[in-house]
């Protein structure tokens, strides 16, 4: 039995190294994932320098999670600096390839670090942080043309072996997906355009393992928003981070859930239990 864990923790860098009020609630969510003892950790959003992290950084890691090796990819020229960034954490004894596939997404998305990948002998993980549409949907031509990439992507990788995918995909699929659907027809990660691109990854050969597991619950998100104070103690938010995993191996799933990360808001980790 597989335990993975996927987490948006937005900037690996503070949640590490900063004294902030916020780094702290960032790190007590480090301590609780420590305590889950997981296979596989991914970290979207990492924010880190080009070089990746620092000695400072990996001795932090260590300390949370010894025994782990760390795989990461940053941003890099042309994109901006300290921008998006994806990382694995995995223990060694089931360590897999590492592959940072270009799948060539449009403007400098590829080279946004967004998309990492191990190979095992049995199955592909693959930890991606999909681009966010923009403030006035100025990105959303952009982020269409990614899902459509990255859904060939992953079924090129299905041909080969099963996929589990998980991470910060920004859509939530359905109404019941976030709070207050009526409101957010128009927002970044809930236009049609996105949500239809999510389908489509879907119809591609993959299963949604939270719905899958706990079928059309409500309420259940993985997101709040930070600028608004009371989105989280209100449950007012969405669900945006995902497990999806290879049609052929959904009945081996055990189980698919959020974990706890207590005040903090933001994303919050997702959890996968798998038999394979």
């Amino acid at each position: 039995m597989l335990k993975l864990i996927s987490w948006n923790i937005d900037s690996l860098n503070a949640a590490l190294t900063s004294e902030s009020p916020r780094a702290q609630l960032s790190r007590d969510v480090l301590n609780s994932l420590k305590n889950e003892n997981a296979h596989i950790i991914a970290i979207q959003e990492t924010k880190l320098p080009t070089n990746g992290p620092s000695k400072k950084h990996l001795s932090a890691l260590e300390e949370y999670f010894p025994g782990y090796r760390v795989e990461w990819v940053s941003s890099e020229p042309p994109a901006r600096k300290g921008y998006a960034g994806t990382m694995i954490l995995s223990k060694e004894e089931i360590h897999g390839e590492m592959i940072l596939p270009g799948i060539g997404a449009p403007d400098t998305m590829d080279k946004e670090g967004r998309l990492i990948v191990l190979e095992h002998e049995n199955f592909f993980f693959v930890n991606v942080y999909t681009p966010n549409a923009g403030d006035g949907l100025r990105r959303l031509a952009e982020r269409q043309e990614w899902d459509r990439l990255y859904a060939d992507y992953l079924a090129e990788l299905d041909g080969k072996k099963p996929v589990i995918a998980c991470g910060d995909f920004n859509v939530a699929h359905k109404e019941i997906d976030l709070a207050h659907p009526e409101n957010n027809h128009m927002s970044p990660g809930f236009t049609d355009e996105e949500r239809e691109g999510f389908t489509n990854l879907l119809n591609r050969g993959f299963t949604d393992t939270f719905r899958y597991v706990h079928g059309d619950i409500k309420d259940a998100y993985s997101w709040w928003a930070q600028r608004i104070k009371t989105s989280k103690i209100n449950n007012s938010g969405w669900r945006i981070d995902y497990f999806l995993v290879s049609d052929r191996i959904k009945d081996q799933v055990k189980r698919s859930e959020m974990l706890d990360s207590g005040p903090r808001q933001d994303h919050t980790p997702i959890l996968l239990e798998i038999d394979i």
